[in-house]
């Protein structure tokens, strides 16, 4: 596709990272896409949710769903556009699943070229495509479970599949706090690592 003149230089390299990564399925691309855009896209995230650790888990599923759709990716707008919108969309179906106290949705972000990013709110119930896509994300995570070190498995499905709060894995597992926390962090690293490597669970 013939890429308009109006794009940043950064977004013409984002365009280039984007077809080694589906053509020639170039890790270092996408470790290079995950590089640039884990920072904002888990600051924009945490002003949504207002909670570290539920940042966090949302920017990696924000990622994993944008690299296992990248092929669909069109040039039309630049890739961080596509991908803020991905992960404020995310973060609306975890915002009206919990019914969190949050900013309000109508607050607007922009991207790196400053173009707005929208974020559309139609009611509280899951339509047929949102509900497509949440199973989506269930069998992409679980995909990222069974390559995590038996260790993770437990703590990782009982946050995610179980939606326990750390308070209430920590009880369940006769664990610390502390010692909750610091390993589901781990366990977030080594899926951010599963999410730049698409050749082992693509």
């Amino acid at each position: 596709m013939e890429v308009r003149k109006q794009f940043s230089k950064k977004a013409l390299e984002d365009f280039k990272l984007i077809d080694m990564a589906v053509d020639a399925d170039n890790e270092q691309a996408y470790a290079e896409l995950l590089k640039r855009y884990k920072k904002p896209v888990y600051h924009m995230v945490l002003k949504m949710v207002r909670n570290v650790d539920d940042a966090e888990d949302l920017t990696i599923e924000a990622f994993s769903k944008a690299f296992k759709n990248l092929h669909k990716f069109k040039k039309d707008y630049t890739f961080s556009t596509w991908l803020f919108r991905i992960a404020t969309n995310n973060a609306i179906d975890f915002i009206r699943k919990k019914r969190l106290k949050t900013m309000s949705l109508n607050t607007s972000f922009k991207d790196d070229n400053g173009e707005a990013v929208t974020i559309d709110v139609e009611d509280k119930n899951l339509n047929p495509q949102e509900e497509t896509i949440k199973s989506q994300k269930i069998l992409l995570v679980r995909m990222f479970v069974n390559k995590l070190p038996a260790k993770y498995q437990r703590l990782v499905k009982l946050r995610y599949f179980d939606e326990l709060s750390y308070d209430e894995i920590a009880k369940e597992l006769e664990a610390p706090l502390g010692t909750v926390k610091a390993q589901l962090h781990r366990a977030r690293e080594l899926m951010y690592d599963l999410v730049k490597n698409k050749k082992e669970h693509i």
